[in-house]
């Protein structure tokens, strides 16, 4: 069995596993994972330094995440089953799709968007995938399609060969992306098989997810290099999180980080308003300071677009202080893709998640 199906399969999921190596009460971790449950693989385990650094807070379960304040947030916050035609497949702009095609993750992100279905109920097989197929298929406006779900890297090699390959032979499809986690957070996956692979279908895009420079290590900078060796360009999606990555500095040191390795900062999300990550969330005000200060301080090249996906489906805008109009008490006015104005609002109370004192 392959170095990288070992390590996953020796993943933390147990919250009595969990407590034990982490030295938390199970009580209070079984009653977090009971809803949104927990993927810490043996490599990302080894890759956090201490508790409550900012890796470990990134999978480790916190009872915020099951607090009142994050009980009044939306399961699907920015309408991706409202924009849903057939199952694990959202069309939410004319010209692309966003397809599901694995159900696992290489670790469980505890701010994920789509914590109701990643380990939960997102339902991933033969059936869906080839009525996402179908529908691609049908519609000759789609041009793009990025592969996600779960984790698309996650799948065997023949798998992703055969949905890829299923995909390019589209004659309206010209790009295909692909979303992805294994690269900072199961690097071992990357090989050369795979990355041949992914080079027979291009145009391909990889999108990578590092959302702190403790993610990088020699093992993720191999992977990443194989890669690109390949002539697969990458570029990376980073999450704003409280308390983990929301100063100028660290950011910095991620962004010039990834030019290194050939990866081009690409986004910066502002966390959606998802139930079960309101902890994490920054108010808007100041994610655009930090991303003033980054402006200042380093080249366009290193700089992401800051970014916000608009609840219920009201599609992906770039956060600046022209796009972004305050009303006071935290709401704001944001011009939406079609030009209405859209209100948003910061998080109703400033939460600071203390995850030691919280979880022993």
């Amino acid at each position: 069995m392959r170095e990288w199906k070992t390590i996953h399969q020796n993943s933390l999921t147990d919250p009595g596993e969990i407590s034990h190596v982490f030295s938390l009460r199970t009580q209070t971790v079984g009653s977090v994972t009971a809803t949104y449950p927990a993927m810490i693989n043996p490599y990302y385990r080894s890759i956090i330094e201490r508790a409550d650094d900012p890796l470990y807070r990134q999978v480790i379960p916190d009872r915020l995440e099951i607090s009142r304040e994050n009980l009044n947030c939306s399961e699907d916050p920015i309408g991706e089953d409202r924009y849903s035609p057939v199952p694990n497949l959202t069309h939410r702009y004319p010209d692309r799709v966003l397809f599901l095609i694995s159900h696992t993750c290489p670790i469980y992100c505890r701010f994920c968007t789509r914590k109701r279905k990643v380990g939960r109920g997102l339902k991933v097989d033969e059936q869906t995938i080839e009525q996402g197929l179908a529908y691609i298929r049908s519609d000759d406006r789609i041009r793009d399609v990025l592969l996600s779900g779960g984790d698309p890297l996650m799948l065997e090699d023949k798998t992703l060969e055969c949905i890829l390959g299923e995909v390019r032979d589209i004659p309206h499809v010209e790009i295909i992306r692909i979303g992805t986690r294994v690269p900072g957070a199961l690097p071992h996956r990357i090989t050369p098989a795979l990355a041949a692979c992914l080079s027979d279908h291009n145009p391909l895009y990889i999108h990578t997810h590092f959302n702190h420079p403790g993610e990088i290590t020699d093992l993720s900078r191999e992977a990443c290099g194989i890669l690109a060796d390949a002539g697969i360009p990458m570029s990376n999606q980073s999450v704003l999180l409280k308390g983990i990555n929301d100063n100028p500095e660290t950011l910095e040191s991620l962004f010039r980080s990834l030019l290194t390795m050939r990866i081009r900062p690409y986004y910066l999300f502002h966390v959606d308003n998802v139930r079960g990550a309101d902890h994490f969330r920054t108010t808007i005000e100041e994610g655009l300071a930090i991303m003033d200060t980054l402006h200042r301080r380093t080249s366009s090249m290193a700089l992401p677009r800051y970014a916000l996906d608009l609840p219920d489906g009201g599609g992906k805008v770039n956060l600046t202080t022209g796009t972004v109009q305050s009303v006071g008490d935290g709401k704001y006015l944001i011009a939406a893709p079609e030009g209405e104005m859209v209100q948003y609002s910061d998080p109703e109370c400033s939460v600071t998640s203390n995850m030691k004192a919280s979880n022993k």
